[in-house]
């Protein structure tokens, strides 16, 4: 077999480490009476020691502790302590090589450990096969075979060995994969895929047509992407030639092969070429399946928008003769009233204050003024009719619907849709199925001369947006648009789960015995809360017969704080953002996390191109304009590097380095322990192609942008991002908790307004998060209770007339119970599950349950919020370190007038990560000189008010250069351990204003 290389020398070197457990240590060092019966035949003491430390080591972890190093200082303090030795006594027992030979000879008897002999070596890379089948991933694969040695009582072998049977599975896998994707082709797929390869002088291949993004929103760049998929489906790939290679593998594959040029992939040997095309035609028929989904959705949006600003035009333009026509109206019936306390003629009267012709061309007027598409936008949307029939007939023929029993009805809608197109009919037979159309559009469809065609079309295909979303309609071949029940765990493996309790979820599984707990915390705290709303001993808060009033906290920061932070930000050094970037990975070494996408083991030859291209995402400058403005670079080197180095998981990975390393310092623990965070979107807006691929979100105002959704720790530290154009924030606040890779434990979470909903609060509660949104509208929401509201007169006001229905719970608990599994152990995302789940009809079952789980939990956190001040304290200081961390990115993403100008969502995604990455290394630059900063403080005699030093904040700027040429000076290089000197500031200044 080839040898390749498996594991980086990071990856080897935390292969074989004892973790930093109390409890895994003690367990780990525990000596039986047997053991020490064996141990104390050694009469030296220091081959006790050594004797006993070999023993827990190969019948702990599995291996024995280097020769040339110490053992780990938890276990040599244990065993000496129980053995009642000293631990020096290891370096008098590992001078003897012979010694510790005969020992371990003697060990492996007693822990009947067999060898790894060439036998068990086949045996070992049998049983990875199956995960090698699954992922590349080395560390995943090398864990997996300690697990098989330490379970088969198996001697651990030297990192060497472990590697090159790491490399036969990998190997075996790779070559089988190849295999399992090319095995069904025929020759006529062969060359139907070398053709896609093909381009002439100047054209685009074949291939890269067909990966090309949807660009403008319109219904021609629909039929250019229903084009692309009728090319796909044209090739007529066997069914199904993807489903027994593991989804990881085909995302790697296609993601490698859609890095390369067609002239690339070509020079491949044909059973590897042909597998990657494979590969990348599969992603690319589910993407372009779902972007004409999204396409329709948005052109549908975008005709709605259209009608409701026409329609709010024209009754600004009629506005005043609206008022005219009013006041005219009013003096004719002042005149008919006048006409019939006095007996007078009525008509007369009329003739006195308008005369007959005027009054019936008024009439005339009011009728035109009246007209129902002057009120509802619903009524002007056939003027765009043609937008819609540019391209609905052959995206309903591409596409191939599904519908659940719920949504037959409309799925039999779209059946008979799609057969007027075919047939070419002009009038919606009479047996068309109505039963989907709501209510707003009944009088519209349903007109007393039939079904209106127009209106039949437009409401048909608006509800099935609805109906995609929440997965009662689903598309074949398409990733975003599924049946709800295939991103959930299989039924089986859920009651097997339920049935062994290894659900792994933050509540117990028994719904009776939730719900008891629940309801019993829920009547102790309203009875708590209600004493102290009669009693008036609510913290700032008033509940009164017209609601429930919250006193706004008041600014808790210390006057001193200001000139402190002066002083302590005068001290700072004025780096360059290269040098900070630069001297960042001199302290983590984050930028080893940046792999080849081909192979996890290397990393970009030149370190500063890698930086720089990670600086042109960060500042938003773009790589032509990075390449002139940083000297030695160019363009294509650039662009080598994004292509082959940056992903969502090297930024992704990387970030974690930085948080991990701000977690260490000493001075962050001044802000937060690291277990509790906050989220937030920031808006950016578009520009050139990027407008595009921009959305409208009207908290924003008209103009489309992005936005970006990030989640910050209580140490100023920023975990995870997201680019999550127009969805509304709640959708992703679980994503972040659950998705980010760094060490960081969060327990409590915070979000504005956008960020909650009930099926939130549900989900976050079941996956273990307490959750805390700082609510707008608090005083509009109520609570919900299981009992009479007359039993809490204090908070009777805001008692809901709505009791909580338990019973939805009951019935379907067990669903609600594999969704959450489905979601913790990663089978599905979370932001996925509750776009579905807030798109579900009404009277969904699931839905419903989640709900009332959801009031549940936020009548609790309402109870909490009015009588807990501390609770709107914290709340309040974590969204304001996300705002105080959004101004930072505003600042650093200056260029491009801070537009995002990319089309595709891909490299949107790169800029953001790139941001985030910069913010979290500067937050970490700022932490380190801070702290720097107070201890020469210290040292020069100022006594420092410790308390002052939480509310500094490592998210200051000013003192960085952001702009200019970026230039990497290898001769300002710090060496190991050094750091920039500090700035000279004048103390006895501070002194006076403090």
């Amino acid at each position: 077999m080839p040898r390749r290389q498996i594991l980086s020398s990071d990856e080897k070197e935390r292969l074989l480490v004892v973790p930093d457990d109390d409890i895994l240590l003690t367990r780990m060092c525990f000596l039986s009476e047997q053991d020490l019966v064996l141990i104390n035949k050694h009469r030296r003491p220091a081959n006790r020691l050594g004797f006993a430390i070999l023993l827990c080591y190969l019948r702990g972890p599995g291996f024995t502790p280097d020769k040339n190093s110490l053992p780990h200082d938890g276990v040599m303090s244990r065993v000496a302590e129980r053995l009642k030795l000293q631990p020096d006594l290891w370096r008098e027992y590992a001078a003897r090589e012979e010694t510790r030979w005969e020992h371990l000879a003697e060990l492996y008897r007693y822990l009947r450990l067999a060898p790894f002999s060439r036998s068990l070596q086949k045996t070992c890379i049998r049983h990875l096969y199956p995960h090698a089948m699954r992922t590349d991933k080395g560390l995943i694969l090398a864990e997996e075979m300690l697990a098989w040695l330490h379970n088969n009582n198996v001697i651990f072998p030297s990192v060497d060995v472990m590697e090159r049977t790491l490399a036969e599975a990998a190997t075996l896998a790779d070559r089988a994969v190849f295999s399992t994707l090319t095995t069904q082709l025929e020759q006529r797929h062969k060359t139907a895929l070398d053709n896609l390869l093909a381009s002439g002088d100047e054209q685009l291949s074949r291939l890269a047509w067909m990966l090309q993004p949807p660009g403008k929103i319109n219904g021609k760049n629909v039929l250019q992407h229903i084009d692309r998929l009728n090319a796909i489906e044209g090739l007529a790939l066997p069914e199904g030639i993807t489903l027994s290679v593991h989804q990881n593998r085909l995302l790697k594959l296609a993601r490698e092969g859609r890095k390369m040029s067609s002239r690339d992939l070509a020079k491949f040997s044909g059973t590897r070429r042909y597998a990657m095309l494979v590969c990348i035609i599969s992603e690319a028929r589910a993407t372009l399946t779902d972007e004409i989904i999204e396409l329709h959705e948005r052109i549908l949006g975008s005709l709605f928008s259209r009608a409701k600003r026409t329609q709010a035009e024209r009754l600004q333009k009629t506005g005043k003769l609206i008022q005219s026509k009013l006041r005219q109206y009013l003096t004719v019936g002042q005149a008919l009233l006048n006409a019939r306390e006095s007996g007078e003629d009525p008509w007369a009267a009329i003739e006195d204050v308008l005369p007959w012709p005027e009054f019936i061309t008024s009439l005339e007027e009011t009728q035109f003024l009246a007209r129902k598409d002057n009120f509802d936008p619903l009524h002007l949307l056939t003027e765009k009719y043609s937008t819609l029939r540019k391209y609905a007939p052959r995206m309903l023929s591409a596409l191939q619907f599904s519908a659940a029993p719920s949504a037959l009805p409309l799925g039999n809608a779209l059946d008979t849709v799609r057969e007027m197109y075919r047939k070419q009919l002009r009038k919606v037979p009479s047996t068309a199925p109505v039963k989907f159309i709501p209510e707003s559009w009944k009088k519209l469809v349903i007109t007393p001369s039939g079904i209106d065609r127009r209106y039949y079309e437009f409401c048909v295909l608006n509800e099935l947006k609805g109906a995609l979303r929440s997965g009662d309609i689903w598309v074949r071949g398409s990733r975003r648009y599924r049946n709800f029940d295939d991103y959930l765990i299989p039924p089986a493996d859920f009651e097997k789960s339920l049935k062994e309790k290894q659900l792994q979820l933050a509540i117990p599984t028994d719904c009776q015995e939730y719900l008891h707990s629940r309801m019993t915390l829920l009547a102790s705290r309203l009875e708590e809360v209600n004493a102290m709303a009669i009693a008036g001993d609510l913290p700032d808060v008033d509940i009164s017969d017209k609601g429930v009033k919250v006193t706004p906290l008041d600014n808790n920061v210390p006057s001193t704080v200001s000139p402190f932070a002066n002083l302590v930000y005068g001290m700072l050094p004025h780096p360059k953002i290269t040098e900070i970037l630069d001297e960042v990975d001199s302290w983590t070494g984050f930028t080893r996390h940046f792999t080849h996408l081909k192979n996890n083991h290397v990393r970009p030859k030149d370190k500063k191109l890698l930086l720089t291209t990670i600086l042109a995402d960060g500042i938003n400058l773009g790589l032509t304009k990075m390449a002139e403005s940083c000297p030695g670079t160019t363009k294509a080197s650039l662009e080598g590097i994004q292509a082959w180095y940056i992903r969502d998981e090297t930024y992704a990975a990387a970030l974690a380095e930085l948080v991990n390393a701000q977690k260490k310092c000493p001075l962050a623990a001044s802000w937060g322990d690291g277990t509790t965070s906050s989220s937030d979107g920031q808006n950016f807006r578009v520009g050139s192609h990027g407008r595009y691929a921009g959305q409208v979100n009207l908290k924003y105002g008209q103009e489309p942008g992005v936005q970006v959704y990030t989640h910050i720790s209580d140490q100023y530290s920023p975990f995870y991002t997201k680019v999550i154009s127009r969805v509304r924030d709640s959708t992703h606040v679980l994503d972040g908790l659950l998705y980010h890779e760094s060490d960081l434990e969060i327990t409590e979470h915070y979000t504005d307004t956008a960020g909650f909903t009930e099926h939130v609060f549900a989900l976050m509660h079941l996956l273990g998060f307490a959750f805390a949104p700082r609510i707008r509208d608090l005083h509009d929401k109520r609570l919900f209770i299981h009992g009479k509201a007359e039993k809490y007169s204090g908070l009777q006001s805001i008692i809901s007339t709505t009791s909580l229905n338990l019973k939805e719970i009951e019935t379907h608990w067990n669903e609600v119970l594999r969704l959450a599994t489905s979601i913790k152990q990663g089978t599905v995302t979370a932001s996925l599950m509750l776009k579905k789940l807030a798109s579900y009809p009404k009277q969904n079952g699931l839905a419903k349950a989640l709900r009332e789980i959801g009031r549940i939990e936020r009548t609790l956190f309402m109870l909490d919020w009015f009588r807990d001040p501390a609770l709107r304290r914290r709340v309040q200081a974590g969204l304001n370190k996300g705002e105080a961390r959004n101004a930072l990115a505003r600042a650093v993403f200056m260029h491009r007038l801070g537009e995002i100008r990319d089309r595709g969502l891909e490299n949107q995604s790169y800029r953001a990560s790139g941001l985030t990455l910069l913010t979290a290394a500067i937050t970490l630059w700022n932490t380190v000189y801070i702290e720097r900063a107070i201890e020469s403080l210290k040292r020069k005699g100022l006594q420092i008010n410790e308390p002052l030093v939480s509310h500094l904040s490592p998210l200051g700027w000013e003192h960085i250069n952001l702009s200019g040429d970026y230039i990497w000076r290898n001769n300002l290089k710090l060496g190991s351990g050094k750091y920039r000197p500090l700035r000279t500031v004048d103390v006895s200044l501070y002194k006076k204003q403090a």
